[in-house]
């Protein structure tokens, strides 16, 4: 969800694409709806410009990252077939949301978080790609990768296989799917000695994410009540998902994707709070 070099997302955004209304009928629709709003793709995958996304040139590659064991650039994902991904094919797309490896084999470093999308129905899978087919094509060359070690692939915890249809019928379920796609644990879960501990620090919060506005830390999203959000209504809890205002009134600072959720229908919020009121409560 959302990474440190991140410049601020302006509030009332315009969204690329069609979202869909309050139940996507199309898959198009559907995928633009992910896309553009719980899965924040946006949030990477297009530019930054003086006054956050440039959304004239969405998704055709964002920001980069240094880290010691790669140096890598969001990449162009519009239509454009020699820089960004029209010449892939649909299976191809698909291979490299579950598994994380590109055409040509290699591993992508997680900061796309495919690690999270195994949990992708089929339908909407092919949702996703159906509507990236219509994202209009950009020339835009991004920096070759950097990889200084082979990169794992490690599922979060619940994502190894495919939801179902009928799966996501069941609120809670509905609201860890959505979660998950969205990949909301993996800035709200804490590194440690030996990386992300998914089940003894889930959801705990305490990362650090610098940028224009200073140093975030992202909050502890459990339901302790000490620590956490377990004393905040489900109202207040979908006010700070949606317009970054914590219950006390206070400003929330990025990198978190408050514009694009604001787009989230009410029930796909309310699942999600249905959700995070079921995880264990870490202090």
């Amino acid at each position: 969800m959302f990474r440190g070099g991140l410049v601020a997302l302006a509030l009332g955004v315009a969204m690329a694409g069609s979202i869909g209304a309050a139940q996507a009928q199309s898959p198009v629709e559907r995928g633009g709806y992910l896309v553009n709003t719980i899965m924040t793709c946006q949030n990477c995958h297009t530019p930054i410009g003086p006054n956050g996304p440039d959304f004239s040139k969405a998704l055709s590659g964002g920001i980069s990252w240094d880290e010691p064991p790669f140096k890598v650039t969001a990449s162009n994902i519009t239509q454009d077939k020699e820089t960004g991904i029209g010449a892939w094919t649909d299976a191809q797309i698909k291979t490299l949301l579950r598994t994380g490896k590109r055409p040509n084999g290699v591993q992508v470093a997680e900061v796309m978080p495919t690690a999270f999308y195994g949990i992708l129905t089929e339908k909407d899978l092919d949702a996703i790609v159906a509507y990236l087919r219509t994202v209009k094509p950009i020339k835009n060359t991004v920096p070759a990768p950097v990889y200084k070690i082979a990169l794992p692939h490690i599922a979060f915890p619940g994502s190894e296989k495919p939801y179902t249809e009928a799966m996501l019928t069941d609120k809670v379920k509905n609201g860890f799917y959505l979660a998950t796609i969205g990949h909301c644990m993996e800035c709200h879960t804490p590194f440690g000695a030996k990386g992300k501990d998914f089940v003894g620090d889930l959801g705990k919060g305490g990362m650090e994410f610098p940028g224009p506005w200073g140093v975030s830390v992202s909050r502890n999203i459990t339901p302790s009540k000490t620590k956490g959000i377990g004393g905040w209504s489900d109202a207040e809890i979908k006010t700070a998902i949606t317009t970054g205002v914590s219950k006390d009134g206070s400003k929330l600072k990025p990198p978190m994707g408050f514009a694009y959720y604001s787009h989230m229908t009410g029930g796909d919020l309310d699942a999600v709070v249905a959700y995070l009121r079921t995880v264990p409560v870490k202090e």
